[in-house]
This record gives C-alpha cells, sequence and structure tokens, in this order.
C-alpha cells in the first residue's frame, strides 16, 4: 500500500474527445466471469475496439457490486442477475461514437450461453473525481511475476503510470482474480488511486493501465473514496 497526502486543487475542465457509451441491456444474467466471452461477441459486431487507442469494454456489474470489491469469486460459477437499469458501458474516442451505436443497437447476441440483446446507448462523460478504481489489472506480459505479490504490483504500476506522467500518492491493490480465456487464465488485480489531480484523473480515464481492454482490464471508473477501504486492507 502507498500512502501519501495531497493538498485540494480546483476543477479542471472535462475533455470531451473520449466518453463512457451506456446501452441498454435486455437480458437475464450472465456469468460472472464473462469476460471473454462478452469481448468476442462485441468484437464481431465492432472489431476495431480490439488495439484502438482510447477503446475498452466495461464488464457488467449488476446493483450491489459497484465498488468491486463485494464481487462474487469468478471461479464460482455464480451468475450475475441484471435488471433493467443494467448498462453495458464502452469507453470510445468521440470519433468513434456514431459508427460503435451503429454497430451495436438492437443486436442480438449471445455471451457464455446467455441471450442478449442490446438497445439503444447514451453517452458519457468522463468524470473529475480524483479517487478512481478499476476491477482488472493486467501486468505486462513481460511482467508476469507482478500479480504474485501486492508489493511487486504495486512497483511495476507506479513505474507504468510514472511513464504515463501519473503519481501514486495514495493506492491499494485486492487480491489475484483470474479471467478464463480459451487460451488459459488471465491473473489481474483491482487497483484503487487516491489523490490524483484533475489532470492525472482524466488522463488514466482515457489511457487506462495494461493490455486486454476488451476484456474489462485497465479501465478505471470513479470512486466514492478511499478512507474505508484502507482501514479493512489493514
Amino acid at each position: 500500500m502507498f500512502w501519501q497526502e495531497s493538498p485540494e486543487e480546483t476543477a479542471v475542465a472535462i475533455p470531451d474527445d473520449v466518453v463512457d457509451v451506456l446501452f441498454s441491456l435486455q437480458c437475464r444474467s450472465l456469468p460472472v466471469d464473462h469476460a471473454w466471452g462478452l469481448s468476442q461477441a462485441l468484437l464481431r459486431l465492432a472489431p476495431w475496439l480490439e488495439g484502438t487507442p482510447e477503446c475498452a469494454v466495461h464488464t457488467v456489474h449488476v446493483a450491489g457490486s459497484q465498488n468491486g470489491w463485494e464481487r462474487p469469486a469468478a471461479a464460482s460459477g455464480q451468475h450475475l442477475l441484471l435488471s433493467r437499469r443494467t448498462r453495458l458501458a464502452i469507453r470510445v474516442p468521440r470519433a468513434r461514437l456514431a459508427t460503435l451505436k451503429s454497430a451495436l443497437e438492437e443486436q442480438d447476441l449471445e455471451v457464455a450461453g446467455c441471450p442478449l440483446h442490446i438497445g439503444r446507448g447514451k453517452e458519457r462523460p468522463l468524470s473529475r473525481e480524483t479517487t478512481l478504481f478499476a476491477r482488472y489489472v493486467v501486468a505486462a506480459a513481460a511482467r508476469p511475476a507482478a500479480v504474485e505479490t501486492e508489493d511487486a504490483f504495486l512497483t511495476w504500476a507506479a513505474a507504468e503510470l510514472a511513464s504515463m506522467g501519473i503519481r501514486i500518492r495514495k493506492a491499494l491493490c485486492g487480491k489475484t482474480t483470474a479471467l478464463n480465456t480459451p487460451a488459459g487464465p488471465i491473473p489481474t488485480r483491482s487497483l484503487l488511486l487516491a489523490n490524483l489531480t484533475a489532470e492525472e484523473s482524466l488522463r488514466l480515464q482515457r489511457q487506462g493501465l495494461g493490455p486486454h481492454r476488451a476484456m474489462g482490464c485497465g479501465i478505471f471508473i470513479p470512486h466514492k473514496g478511499i478512507e474505508a477501504v484502507a482501514k479493512s486492507h489493514n
């Protein structure tokens, strides 16, 4: 755990060149570990999502699991029960917004044996919050050992963020979660960062961290706070 206090700063305008697009869904349930199946279904409709800078697919989460710390284990075999309020979120450059909507709206997919209908999409700007959370982060392929211990993972993350001009002040990482793929499991860790500057927060939301963005990895979303999590971590 890294922990360093930082002074508050003034609000910064949010650039609109990258946005989240929230699509309504008609789907009863999805496996907790649906990252691979969802990514493959979406890539068949919009193959450019993989490999395009600033594109990322959020995994589907339901009420009560948004903070990421209480989500059922991926290997549990459990399903998430989706409601009408559940949304599929995809982060894209604004220049790709119309293309994404055209490819996905009113399409029927199958994800891990579960039928899923994608409805209309609405854009949402990135957040100016300076505490961010990523449910799954994959260390670079050249450094697989970086997920084995918390210290090694945080050291790797700090170096990667520094290369992006982002300095860690407060950081917590979670337990390892394996996302299953036909090529084998991908080890990930959750990562919570606080006391970023507004510019750092927006940069990290736009660029992400690590590979496998189409599977929901390395995508940062706003988090309400780090203090309570830090107390439970100690």
